[in-house]
This record gives C-alpha cells, structure tokens and sequence, in this order.
C-alpha cells in the first residue's frame, strides 16, 4: 500500500477500537448506569439508525463536490463530540441528543472513508484495500470490546466517561490523520476530483437509472437485512427463546464470528480476488442458508443443550466466513460501477441502503426470533437464497472485468463503466 493509503487504513482502524469502547455497553450505560430505563436506551439506540438514515442522502453529494477529506474531518469530528457528550450525558434530552450527533457522524464516516480507498487505489488493487480495511475493522472492534469490558464498573458511572472519551479521542485521531493524507495526483482520477464548477455531473436520476447498481443495492438490502440485521436482535432472541442458551453464550458467538472474518479473511482472498465477484456472493447466499439451517437445528432439533450452544455458537462462525467473502467484493463492486463523478453519491447510496436494513432487520426479526421460530428460520433461509439468486442475476449486467478485476492487465482507476443510458463501455487503461 501506498503512504496515503496506510494512513487512511490506520485511521479506519483506530476509530473502529473506539467504537468498540462502547457499542456493546451502550443499552446498560443509557438504561442502567444512568438510570433513564428500558425504553430510553432503546429510543438512544434507535436514534443512531434514524441519523444515518438523515444526513447519507446529502453526503454523497458532498463528498463529489467537496472531496472526501474535508467530509471525512467534519464527521470525526461531529462523531467526537457527540461521544463525549455522550459520555456525560445525564437526562434523556441529552443521551437522545448526543446519540443523534454521534450516529449521524459514523455514518457519514462510511462513505467518505470508502470514497479515499477508491482514490487511492486502482481495480486491480482495489479488492485487497477493501479487504484490509474490513479485517482491520473488525479487529479493532474486537480488541476494543476486549479492553472496554476490562474497564466498565456498573457503580461506577466514570468509568463509562472514560470509555466515551477515549472512543471521542480516537475520531479525533482519525481526523488528524486524514487532514496529513495527500491524495495521490493520477491523471485518472482527474475526473472523480471536485472541479470547483458547481453542480456534480449527474444525480440520484442517473444513479436510479443505472440497471446494475440497482440491482446491487437491492443485493445489498438482502445481504445485510439477512446477516447484520439479525445479529443482535433476531438470531440472539431466537438462541435464548427456542435454543435456550445462556446469554452469555451470545458473547462467545459474537467472539467466534469476529475470529473467524481475522482468521480467514486473507486465506478467502487469496480465493476469491481471481473468480468472478457474482459467483462469489453466489457462494455466500449457500453458505448462510446452511447457517440458518444449523440455527435451526440449535433451536427445533431437540438436541442437548450443549449441542444447541455449539449449533449456535458455528452459525455465528459461518456468517463470519461469509462476511470475509464479501468484504473484497461488494464495497469494490460499487466503487467500479461508478462513473467518475459520481463515487461519492454511490457509496452513499450504497450507504444508505445498509442502514434502512439495519433498521428493518430488528424490526422484523426481533418479534419472529423470540416467538415464530420455525417460520423465522424458514424466512431466511428464503432471504439466504435469494441472494445466489440476485448475485447471480447481477452477474449479467456487470462488464467482464467488473465482475473479474483479475483480467486487468494495467492499473487503472475505472476500466469498465457500466453506463446507466447504454451497453457497458470497456474504458481504455490509464498509461503509467
């Protein structure tokens, strides 16, 4: 990786430790520790998906206008104040208030961070970026829980300051190590640059007209309405209503999952970065039906409880594998189907559309998990297997090269656009 590159990868990973702080505390820290109950701390954590869901529509614009390190800087720093706010908060006006500033910052964060990769990357190195970046992530988060659970005292509400300030102080970390990073000067991304002229190229019009790129979004409302959506509300009240495992047990599952994307995550790219990105999401759609299925024995097979655990505990596992699958295709995909102009409003989109099933995932798995437990497995073995379905229809719109960054002989920042109005156009390569 270029210098530019290592840093926005630090960076990325420095922010997600500190996230880590605090996420798996955040509902006994509202309700608990600061006593402002049940139903707060549900308000504090919805408010986060509600933020995102505000302010992404705008920051696709202006990140194409303005450049993604001056977006990126704003919201580290929005994200660090309202964790330290956070930290301290102690009416529901304030933990409300400082959630909505903290989750709308994280999400703007998404977009920018991705849009730097893409520039700082050609397709042919694009998918190991993005891979790196994805383990790097989870690896913060992970450690970050690890050393936050060593620090949190329930009677003792400064300990909780002290994990909101230190996840305040990483943001501004990130911050100040993406105002150092100096874009590469490429003559391809003289386009993808913002020209000062006023108005972005296109708009949501030609992205919604752009057949491919709907196509993935829809893909992606599916993959992470089916995975992520689940894992803390769905599938863990499933584990503890018709499995019956302790609570705890989701800890360790949750442990297992992140093992398994560290683990696995360079062993799957050396595998996947040479096949086509269609088949490959193709793959995962299997495999997380075959999750589900084992979930399914966990809770419905009358099995030992301890049989139920180890069910569990490996469908969390084989999620993992399948998240390590996709972290070098999906967000690369994106960013390939991009025309110049316009990456930072795609990755928004594509932003976006994680976030609404983020938010619908809980809605409708939280109630089936804890009480429809056959049909809830039914249902998403059905969503596991519409992904092949739609990763395999996806394939039929992509440029070869689109689908197999493999086959591109030099590096390029866009070879293939796949043009909204028309049939897919073979860019010539960028000379070097």
């Amino acid at each position: 990786m270029g210098a530019a590159l290592r840093r926005i990868q630090v960076g990325s990973a420095l922010s997600a430790f500190g996230l880590g702080f605090t996420v798996p505390y955040l509902y006994v820290y509202v309700a608990q520790v600061r006593d402002l109950g049940a139903g707060t701390a549900g308000v504090v954590l919805a408010v986060f998906a509600v933020a995102a869901l505000a302010v992404l529509p705008f920051t696709g614009r202006a990140i194409d206008r303005r450049g993604p390190l001056p977006v990126l800087v704003t919201a580290a720093a929005a994200a660090a104040a309202g964790a330290a706010a956070l930290g301290v908060a102690s009416s529901v006006t304030a933990a409300v208030l400082s959630a909505a500033v903290l989750g709308a910052g994280t999400a703007v964060m998404q977009p920018a961070l991705a849009t730097m990769l893409v520039w700082c990357s050609s397709t042919t190195t694009r998918t190991r970026a993005f891979a790196m970046q994805f383990f790097l992530q989870n690896l913060g988060l992970g450690i970050g829980g690890l050393v936050g659970g060593q620090l949190v005292d329930v009677d003792r509400p400064s300990s909780f300051t002290l994990l909101f300030l230190i996840e305040a102080a990483m943001f501004v970390v990130l911050g100040v190590v993406a105002a150092t990073v100096r874009m590469p000067h490429s003559p391809t991304l003289t386009d993808a640059r913002p020209t000062g002229d006023g108005e972005p190229k296109a708009g949501l019009r030609m992205l919604l007209s752009h057949r491919a790129m709907v196509q993935l979004c829809v893909l992606g409302f599916v993959i992470f309405f089916a995975c992520y959506g689940q894992f803390e509300s769905g599938l863990a009240a499933y584990g503890t209503e018709a499995a019956g495992i302790d609570p705890s047990t989701l800890g360790i599952a949750l442990a297992a999952n992140t093992a398994v994307i560290v683990a696995a995550q360079f062993v799957v790219l050396r595998l996947v970065e040479r096949r086509r990105r269609s088949r490959v999401i193709a793959w995962v759609g299997l495999i997380w039906a075959f999750a589900w299925i084992v979930a399914g024995y966990a809770g419905l097979g009358h099995g030992s409880r301890t049989m139920a655990t180890a069910a569990l505990i490996s469908t969390y596992a084989l999620f993992g594998l399948g998240e390590a699958m996709l972290s070098p295709t999906v967000a690369p995909l994106v960013a390939d189907l991009a025309p110049e102009s316009m990456v930072g409003q795609y990755n928004s989109a594509f932003a976006l559309v994680k976030q609404l099933a983020l938010a619908v995932g809980p809605a409708v798995g939280g109630p089936m998990g804890a009480s429809l437990h056959g049909p809830y497995i039914v249902t998403f073995v059905l969503f596991s297997l519409g992904i092949t379905v739609l990763a395999l229809k996806l394939g039929r719109q992509l440029t070869p090269v689109q689908d197999k960054p493999s086959l591109m002989t030099a590096p390029s920042r866009v070879v293939a656009v796949s043009l909204p109005d028309g049939e897919p156009v073979t860019a010539p390569a960028a000379v070097h």
